[in-house]
């Protein structure tokens, strides 16, 4: 799991160390000096979580520390020279360190919310309740054959159901080139458009449509093979889950923070002008 002291709440802290002049932990390796003052591994980290996504992709290993390393000398000599010049003393760097201390105190309660909330056995309740939930669904594994007219359709319509090799006759004219042999593999019902799955979740195994027309043209279906759809084990979507766990128990808590706050929206923006002009009188 990432680390939660990250973007905003990242350059807090290290503006804080910067300014304060930190002196680096015992067991942190010293990458460079600036004025005196070291700039560790630890703080390259505390970087990367800062800016790192918004280095190009190309940017990665050796390049990528380097790059966050003359970024934090500079970060030094500019937090040097802005104390110089007594700009720590402005309403508007109290503003800013105001806002840096609260967004990092919110990503340090979000972490431990989300560190609480994950153990194996919560994540697991919550699979087993929408494995529960979640209904027995139908998939088909069809071929089609796509052509531009429906007359072109009936003719592949009749090939097909006279005895012809269905694979064999997609490859020759089909408009679809990504479907070899125009297998489409598994699907449930809401992976194809609303005309084809209509079609196809009535088919039979080995059973052949009469032409089907969607966006995409004229469709001649063969249903290979009908199964239900197994739920996936728990290791396959763990991860999905963690996800949807942390983020629901991080808004419950907003929720519950804001039912129990005063809030009072002194100037709320101004509601947005309908669209609809009101009828004259």
């Amino acid at each position: 799991m990432k680390n939660p002291v990250s973007g905003l709440a990242a350059a807090a802290f290290l503006t804080i160390a910067l300014l304060a002049g930190a002196a680096a932990p015992a067991d942190a390796k010293v990458l460079a000096r600036v004025n005196g003052v070291e700039i560790t591994e630890d703080d390259l980290k505390i970087a990367l979580e800062d800016i790192g996504q918004g280095l190009p992709p190309q940017v990665d290993g050796q390049e990528r520390d380097a790059y966050l390393l003359d970024y934090l000398i500079d970060l030094k000599l500019a937090a040097r020279r802005a104390e110089a010049e007594k700009m720590t003393e402005t309403p508007d760097f109290a503003r800013r360190m105001a806002y840096q201390r609260d967004k990092a105190l919110m990503e340090v309660l979000f972490g431990q919310i989300a560190q609480n909330a994950t153990s194996d056995a919560e994540l697991r309740k919550v699979y087993n309740e929408v494995a529960g939930a979640q209904g027995p669904e139908q998939e088909v594994r069809a071929r089609h054959i796509l052509v531009g007219t429906e007359d072109e359709a009936k003719v592949v319509a009749r090939r097909v159901k006279g005895g012809e090799d269905f694979a064999k006759v997609a490859d020759a004219v089909s408009k679809d080139p990504g479907s070899k042999g125009g297998d489409l593999g598994w699907f449930t019902r809401e992976r194809m458009v609303g005309e084809f799955s209509e079609v196809a979740f009535k088919l039979a195994k080995g059973q052949i449509s009469d032409p089907v027309k969607t966006q995409f043209g004229w469709h001649v279906i063969k249903v290979e093979d009908t199964r239900t759809k197994p739920f996936p084990d728990f290791e396959l979507v763990k991860d999905q889950v963690r996800t949807y766990v942390i983020q629901k128990s991080q808004s419950d808590q907003v929720a519950k923070l804001r039912e129990s706050a005063k809030i009072e929206k002194l100037d709320a923006p101004a509601p947005a002008p309908s669209p609809v002009p009101a009828p004259r009188r």
